[in-house]
């Protein structure tokens, strides 16, 4: 029988504790006999959850060094920037055992504290995208997708998708008619389309500012629908194109050109949440010039379709 060891720590959200609970702790005999034994370990008699939900464990720390698989569910912030010395240390052993080693939203952090994912692609949650990255330059983080799967290494973007990635795991056990079953009997989808890209809130950078590089932005933001090039906001900032460029890869990184897809991309969305107008027209009030155009422009940054991203957002 696969063993699935759950590493505990205090303060952990339930939703991304529960649900490893609701795929691997259930006995299928009519799917799959054996199926999974979940185990509940850690250092302490008991933790308590976020919600103030007292767990106990099934055993100590030495459960996860005999387990195929261990999962490291979210953990609280003070966890995820000071994780338990020990659980980081017993971890690293069971991946240089041989064990499967899985995390859902912010566990990251402790495979990357154990040196697990050096050099590996892995995700997290989008809100901690800026400071996994800082924190382990090693990484190959990738943060648009819901779950990466690196060899026997697996991480989940933020608490959805530990639905999505606890059913790849029964997909790669039990195969796709299994991992189909129990999404139907938890009402889920078996797989969902995109990343954690579209549900990524729009965000729009100020550009105002007594610099030059500022105002040109703000100019820009107020002008997005209009053919603006390089040289546009450079000579609206009174400075030579290259110029221009060196300061704005200062004071906002990137490229100009980066940034007015960016913006652009996020007018759409907007505009897609907002409004019923066509797709076609949204391109042109952006930008695009073409539903084409924004169609492809808003895939690579939103990991959706528009129309995907509308049909989300504004029907429930």
């Amino acid at each position: 029988m696969h063993t699935v060891a759950l590493a505990l720590t205090d303060g952990m959200p339930v939703f991304e504790f529960a649900v490893p609970c609701e795929v691997f702790g259930i006995d299928r005999p009519d799917l799959a006999d054996p199926w999974y034994r979940l185990r509940f370990c850690g250092e302490r008699p008991s933790y308590r959850t976020a919600a103030g939900l007292t767990v106990t464990p099934d055993g100590d720390l030495d459960l996860l060094e005999r387990a195929d698989t261990v999962l490291v569910p979210a953990m609280d912030r003070a966890h995820q920037l000071n994780p338990p010395p020990r659980l980081v240390a017993a971890v690293r052993r069971a991946h240089e055992r041989g064990a499967r080693i899985v995390s859902i939203c912010a566990g990251s952090y402790l495979l990357a504290e154990a040196g697990i994912l050096e050099g590996r692609r892995a995700t997290t949650h989008w809100m901690g995208a800026a400071d996994f990255s800082a924190r382990y330059p090693g990484v190959r983080f990738t943060p648009e997708v819901l779950y990466v799967s690196d060899g026997d290494v697996h991480t989940s973007a933020g608490t959805g998708a530990a639905v999505d990635l606890c059913l790849h795991l029964v997909r790669l056990d039990h195969g796709v008619a299994v991992a189909n079953e129990v999404a139907r009997r938890m009402v889920v989808p078996p797989h969902r389309d995109g990343g954690q890209r579209q549900f990524v809130p729009p965000s729009r950078l100020t550009g105002t500012g007594d610099d030059p590089v500022g105002q040109a932005l703000g100019w820009a933001l107020d002008n997005l629908g209009k053919p603006l090039t390089v040289a546009d906001l450079a000579a609206r900032a009174h400075l030579a194109p290259r110029t221009f460029a060196r300061h704005f890869r200062e004071r906002v990184g990137g490229t100009p050109l980066q940034w007015l897809i960016q913006q652009r991309v996020r007018l759409a969305q907007e505009l897609l949440e907002t409004t019923d107008e066509p797709i076609e027209s949204i391109a042109r009030t952006t930008g695009f010039g073409s539903s084409a155009g924004l169609r492809e422009h808003f895939r690579k940054i939103a990991t959706i379709s528009p129309s995907g991203y509308r049909h989300l957002y504004r029907h429930p």
